[in-house]
């Protein structure tokens, strides 16, 4: 079996976040506790995924502080996952990979989810970098410089 290449001590926050999250199950999971998912049943219903992958992702995102287990809403037995700050602090890498994805993987007319701003009912703006000074940045606008760690 292969061994997972770890990332955890790398001086890079691209690939720490990418070890953090893990795979695309990850994120999937993330993306349904955003839409509304707490329990394990609707998590493998949306995703379709096998309950040992789903169990794997989910013990990995509660370890990593993405998800929190607490006792069921209802009072009921079950657990629910619910996003700790850490997790909710994810939703603009899924906007920024919605957005992504809806330029990028559909044609134009072909039916697929959107995220609207639940008070207004209007569709979300595009995410934009901006500079501190608040201009529009592209990728030939940014370099990466190393900071210390004091």
């Amino acid at each position: 079996m292969v061994t997972r290449t770890r990332f955890d001590d790398s001086e890079c926050p691209v690939a720490r976040s990418v070890d953090a999250i893990g795979d695309w199950w990850s994120l999937l999971i993330v993306r349904d506790a955003f839409d509304g998912s707490r329990r394990f049943g609707e998590f493998q219903r949306s995703l379709g995924v096998a309950k040992n992958i789903l169990t794997a992702r989910l013990r990995t995102l509660v370890a990593g502080g993405v998800l929190e287990s607490v006792p069921a809403s209802d009072g009921s037995a079950y657990r629910e996952y619910v996003l700790t700050p850490k997790g909710k602090a994810l939703f603009p890498v899924i906007v920024a990979l919605r957005q992504w994805g809806e330029e990028n993987f559909f044609a134009p007319g072909e039916q697929h989810s959107q995220l609207v701003d639940r008070q207004q009912g209007d569709r979300l703006r595009p995410l934009e970098v901006l500079s501190a000074d608040g201009r529009r940045l592209t990728p030939d606008d940014t370099t990466v410089h190393k900071v210390s760690g004091q």
